[in-house]
């Protein structure tokens, strides 16, 4: 016989619903303000998985500052961030609540939860992904995998311990993908048909991480303009320094912007030729 099933909203204790998230460790010498979020980020995580079973943590509670629907994990570990911005006294960009200016020349761009239908299932595959810009250009960034402990952190100018595949060419090359639509189905799979091995995480900030640290050799939405300037924020300063490169599909420059209804079609890749490579055959530019 099987056991009670949880109803909406009820905890699910010690049940096998939870992974467990471990305590953060992060590398020496990370801003207060970035050590502050991703501590914040996996204690409202982890207090999130106690206190709600899959089913409430996956409901629809709100809608985002972009327009999409916003799930109760997601406006969890949010507020957790949010009040590490205000005891910082620093503006926030963030997925849920949009642009939140104090008169600070500091803003944390962060995602609090990317990966969030991951992490309502249970599938240990979600992570927080936050930069701090001053005055509008990014300084240091940290992405930090919740399930996993891991952390990739890197401040501008400066080299990190991780470096990407260094592969050039997308035939033969192992790609992550968003999932196709049927508006850029055709793209996805001009990509997908010339790559040796094609995963779909959802989660963009850390597939971008696993690109970085040569994981993987490339990532792309594959022209369905869903990323958002915090979805690639973090990406856009951790590529480069590891050797990779982070454009826009269509070519549109990548830009801090407040407004979170602007759209991207992110590729991040092991190396600039890559990237173009990658872009080009989404648009049909190149590689037909």
């Amino acid at each position: 016989m099987s056991g009670p099933v949880n109803s909406p909203g009820s905890s699910p204790g010690s049940s096998p619903e939870s992974w467990p998230v471990p305590q953060p460790v992060l590398p020496s010498g990370v801003d207060p303000v970035l050590a502050d979020t991703v501590h914040a980020a996996a204690a409202a995580f982890a207090a999130a998985q106690r206190a709600h079973n899959r089913a409430a943590l996956a409901e629809t509670v709100a809608t985002g500052a972009d327009g999409t629907p916003t799930m109760r994990i997601d406006v969890l570990v949010e507020d957790a961030i949010t009040a590490v911005a205000r005891r910082h006294k620093v503006n926030v960009l963030s997925e849920e609540v949009g642009s939140v200016d104090v008169g600070s020349a500091v803003t944390l761009v962060v995602d609090p939860l990317d990966g969030s239908a991951n992490a309502a299932a249970g599938v240990p595959l979600s992570c927080v992904a936050a930069v701090l810009a001053v005055d509008g250009v990014p300084v240091e960034g940290v992405t930090y995998w919740l399930e996993g402990g891991r952390c990739w952190h890197v401040r501008a100018g400066e080299p990190v311990p991780y470096r990407t595949s260094g592969r050039t060419a997308l035939d033969g090359a192992a790609v992550s993908l968003l999932r196709p639509h049927e508006r850029n189905a055709d793209a996805w799979w001009r990509v997908a048909r010339r790559a040796a091995r094609v995963r779909i995480l959802s989660s963009s900030c850390l597939e971008a991480a696993l690109v970085a640290e040569g994981a993987t050799d490339a990532f792309a939405d594959a022209g369905s303009d869903t990323h958002r300037i915090v979805d690639l924020a973090a990406a856009m300063l951790m590529v480069p320094a590891a050797g990779g490169a982070v454009v826009d599909a269509a070519g549109r420059p990548l830009e801090l912007d407040p407004d979170l209804t602007r759209r991207w079609s992110g590729v991040v890749a092991a190396t600039p030729q890559l990237a173009e490579e990658v872009a080009g055959t989404i648009t049909g530019r190149s590689g037909l």
